[in-house]
């Protein structure tokens, strides 16, 4: 059977609800309600750890944050190999266009716009245009190459589109080339400043919003989460039209049916709820991300079954997942789960995990969120429990409580459910070799 190609497009700061094919009424994404159509979306999909950095890190590795990137600018191992080394070795050609942020540069030193990723710490893809960081869509710059053949230059227009037509003369240069390939597409929007060109923006009036029924009726948490989201849906509706235009490259080049097309976010964006800002919070508007796993037209699987779409995906499941389903074995330093099993009868069928393990290791303290060092767990049935260190905190039924206004973790009638759930967290510590401290009951 002929080898799949993958492509991995994934924005910055979009939170899951934000798609209308997952219930959002402020916002149009027929592009990538398509993909969700046609393949699987994962309601349930979290972020282990809610920032830039740490994600990026697991991403790519496989590994949770205290095993690679713990937080904000800080490097990932240059030894460390990734997802990209395993594709290499097995015949792909592997590239990567955008947002890096995994060099460890830190923007006190000025602006990671102009900080060169040496290649060596460019994670072994074979091809790679990209930045350390940049928060202006505007005004962005991209750099790749060495020695002679190094370039460093401003792309010409909005972000997102430009590291998309990147991306689509990639595309354009595998027609006709029998090497798979694994691409990723890492754009900045919907990441602040909520930004962008105006023929999206003219869509959203902030006054018209449906705001989420956790956004406190407060004046000043109202006006900036009404003025932030109405650019953060523009973002997202243009990362929607682009994603359009890369399926449609793949029809013109002829690789639309032996083409994974997987959508995601490092995380979500709190945007008001709970009196909360951007992210580095376990609430739902933070942890849960966009997981939609579409492209290479269905009757071409062959040996297609049903995915389980309950399943609490993580962030170190992407790598593993993404290499299952080009019939790749996950090397085993990735800690996370291959849950391609529940799609391809040929993989080897596992027990999916129950639960999946989140956390903040090292936080950002960044005003409006939490400015402490938290676990926690989500599970398969639809509950939450997280901890500050030796101390309960957050407990929720989502089942019932989906907005998460009814904290059960100081509520005896719920003593057994938060000690049941105590037991499962200190597991996973147990498990992924964390240390942090629980409480006792």
């Amino acid at each position: 059977m002929k080898k799949k190609n993958v492509i991995w497009v994934f924005g910055d700061q979009h939170r899951a609800q934000a798609l209308s094919c997952n219930g959002d009424p402020n916002v149009s994404t027929p592009e990538i309600d398509r993909l969700s159509v046609e393949g699987q979306d994962f309601q349930n999909a979290v972020c282990g750890m809610p920032l830039c950095c740490p994600f990026r890190g697991s991403l790519l590795s496989g590994k949770y944050p205290h095993h690679s990137v713990p937080g904000h600018e800080y490097q990932m191992p240059p030894e460390d190999p990734t997802i990209a080394t395993v594709f290499n070795d097995n015949g792909y050609d592997t590239a990567y266009f955008g947002k890096w942020h995994l060099d460890g540069f830190h923007e006190r030193d000025g602006r990671a716009a102009f900080h060169i990723v040496p290649p060596e710490r460019r994670g072994n893809f074979k091809e790679w245009v990209g930045f350390e960081n940049n928060n202006s869509q505007w005004d962005s710059w991209v750099h790749g190459g060495e020695g002679e053949k190094a370039f460093h230059y401003r792309l010409p227009g909005y972000e997102t589109d430009c590291l998309t037509d990147l991306l689509l003369d990639y595309i354009d240069r595998k027609e006709g080339d029998e090497t798979p390939f694994f691409a990723v597409l890492s754009v900045q929007p919907p990441h602040n400043p909520y930004i962008a060109p105006a023929e999206f923006m003219d869509r959203h009036n902030p006054q018209q919003l449906e705001m989420r029924p956790n956004v406190p009726n407060v004046d000043r948490i109202m006006k900036q989460a009404r003025k932030d989201l109405a650019g953060a849906y523009a973002q997202i509706e243009n990362l929607d039209w682009n994603v359009g235009r890369i399926r449609e490259a793949l029809v013109d080049a002829g690789l639309e049916d032996d083409t994974h097309i997987i959508f995601f976010s490092d995380h979500g964006d709190m945007h008001g709820s709970h009196g909360q800002f951007l992210k580095m919070t376990p609430y739902e508007e933070s942890i849960r991300i966009p997981f939609i796993m579409g492209g290479c037209t269905p009757m071409n699987y062959g040996d297609e079954i049903c995915w389980n779409s309950n399943a609490v995906i993580n962030h170190v499941d992407i790598a593993p997942t993404t290499l299952g389903l080009c019939g790749i074995d996950a090397p085993g330093w990735m800690e996370g789960f291959d849950y391609s099993c529940q799609r391809l009868k040929s993989r080897e069928s596992k027990e999916i995990p129950d639960s999946a393990y989140i956390q903040s290791v090292i936080p950002t303290k960044h005003g409006n969120s939490v400015d402490q060092p938290w676990r926690g767990v989500v599970t398969v049935d639809g509950w939450k429990y997280v901890c500050f260190e030796n101390q309960q905190w957050l407990l929720f039924n989502l089942n019932e409580d989906p907005y998460e206004q009814a904290n059960l973790a100081f509520n005896v009638v719920f003593g057994g459910k938060r000690k049941e759930l105590n037991d499962k967290l200190q597991e996973w510590i147990d498990k992924t070799g964390d240390d942090f401290g629980l409480p006792r009951f």
